[in-house]
């Protein structure tokens, strides 16, 4: 599986297009698009690369990781599917993009398809595995590749750090607990890739990350 990054919006969130090869299928993780050079540089690189779009999963619906989704679902066909307890977060993107002091067309989003612990999806041939990982927000999923080993977090775990839990739904105990029993359970090699910053591994956190 390949793993494209995307880095972007006024927050430095990652965008991943997950795919295989030219003239396959894709999904996008975390489309935050917020300029129409953002939107162009996701496009180009599906359309160039002749991709379709099956899937676009979010790993929360905070604004800067899901602004671009019903934009990108409509483009290509899609449904946007994400965690059921998202759907609050989902709904507030108006009040977000206030509190951010945003300056862009937002509405609220409505999830497609509901996405739960244990549900398998399949790309290129490899099985990504959906993991619950609340506590940055109530529905934080996770999407776990165990061929590749890799795991995208969205904003549960960073680099040497973990996701904020100030906002809405968040919760500082639950997301410690996520971590450790979800996250480090997997195997040390695994590399975790998030939704800001550089890709990290299992046991590199395990032994570095001041937080856990």
């Amino acid at each position: 599986m390949k793993i494209s990054r995307f880095t972007m919006n006024p927050f430095g969130m990652n965008c991943y297009i997950l795919w295989s090869s030219p003239g396959g299928e894709c999904a996008v993780i975390d489309p935050g698009m917020m300029l129409d050079s953002e939107r162009e540089m996701i496009t180009s690189f599906i359309d160039g690369n002749n991709l379709t779009v099956k899937h676009v999963l979010l790993t929360h619906c905070h604004i800067d990781h899901a602004c671009g989704a019903r934009w990108l679902a409509q483009r290509y066909g899609a449904e946007i599917e994400a965690g059921a307890k998202e759907d609050i977060i989902a709904q507030n993107m108006p009040l977000q993009a206030q509190r951010f002091g945003l300056r862009i067309d937002s509405k609220p989003l409505v999830i497609d398809k509901i996405l739960s612990e244990g549900d398998i999806i399949t790309l290129a041939g490899e099985e990504i595995k959906v993991l619950e990982t609340p506590g940055h927000s109530p529905g934080s999923l996770s999407f776990y590749i165990p061929e590749s080993s890799v795991i995208l977090t969205g904003d549960v775990i960073f680099q040497s750090s973990i996701g904020r839990t100030d906002l809405l739904g968040g919760s500082f105990p639950q997301l410690i607990d996520v971590i450790k029993t979800k996250i480090l359970t997997l195997p040390s090699e695994t590399v975790i890739v998030p939704g800001h910053g550089d890709t990290t591994t299992v046991g590199d956190e395990k032994i570095y990350n001041p937080y856990i």
